[in-house]
């Protein structure tokens, strides 16, 4: 089981953090009670999976005194399920800025005589969390998408932990550009194998009509430049924060060209370790 507990500065984005952690398939509880927290992971640790992957977000609405919170997760040590603490901050000319932005109050904003001071107020309270955190993030110079791309380095699941998702996918221009397509390639001008009698049954994935999509060196040409792009690309999506990407290659019929070229495309995108599947949405259709 794998717990991450949230905290750090109102304003910082520890709810954006929550919400992104979710689309990671983590459950996630705002602001549950400290001395509960070990009851919720033995709920985790004895079911069937449901909650193996949890976020708590605890902040300054909790308390001003976290030694429940310190409890709680020396608790967990020795229950043996893993924990992370994850702490959000920002400048305060940032804070003060989007709390303009947003007109919201800060939590502490009673107890204090001006915004700046409700800020220094809180990051004294929760400097000792802050001292515990296995991972601090300031979003002060981050967008929303860098953001989630750095919880995704940190914390996603996968293939290939915390990388995007590259689907390599072949169509037929005759019915339709994929609807989901990021990317998309039109392959037509190279030779077709359609039209010779042998390959026309065949499909790209068939040696023989490779060999022959590739025949005279157009393809091979079109590959490198091809990947030029593509390879440029991969990393600035992901930095970014996109999870998944969909490239499309199209033909006239979805069988032959776009297959071979599609196919060729997601083995090297493979051996650059990047998390690759490959579908051939038109293989089936005449």
């Amino acid at each position: 089981m794998e717990f991450v507990i949230i905290s750090g500065l109102s304003g910082a984005g520890k709810s954006k953090a929550a919400s992104f952690m979710e689309d990671m398939d983590f459950f996630c509880v705002d602001n549950l009670p400290a001395p509960l927290i070990p009851k919720f992971a033995e709920l985790g640790m004895a079911g069937s999976g449901e909650y193996d992957r949890v976020v708590l977000v605890t902040d300054i609405r909790g308390g001003t005194n976290f030694d429940s919170l310190f409890r709680a997760l020396d608790d967990l040590e020795q229950m043996k399920c893993p924990y992370r603490i994850l702490f959000i901050e920002a400048s305060d000319e940032t804070i003060i800025k989007r709390y303009k932005e947003t007109r919201r109050s800060h939590p502490l904003g009673e107890e204090c005589d001006s915004l700046e001071q409700a800020i220094r107020l809180e990051r004294e309270m929760l400097a000792p969390l802050r001292a515990r955190a296995d991972h601090i993030i300031d979003t002060s110079n981050l967008s929303t998408a860098k953001l989630k791309g750095e919880l995704r380095r940190l914390f996603a699941r996968g293939t290939v932990e915390g990388r995007m998702d590259v689907r390599v996918t072949s169509f037929g221009f005759k019915h339709g550009i994929p609807m989901e397509a990021d990317l998309v390639f039109d392959v037509r001008f190279l030779p077709n194998p359609y039209y010779v009698s042998d390959l026309r049954p065949l499909t790209g994935l068939d040696q023989g009509v490779r060999d022959y999509v590739f025949a005279g060196g157009q393809a091979d040409e079109f590959m490198e430049r091809l990947w030029g792009l593509v390879g440029w690309l991969l990393p600035r999506y992901e930095e970014e924060g996109k999870t998944a990407l969909v490239v499309s290659i199209g033909c006239t019929g979805g069988h032959h060209r776009s297959v071979a070229i599609a196919h060729t495309l997601a083995e090297r995108i493979r051996t650059q370790g990047w998390p690759v599947s490959e579908s051939h949405r038109d293989l089936g259709r005449n």
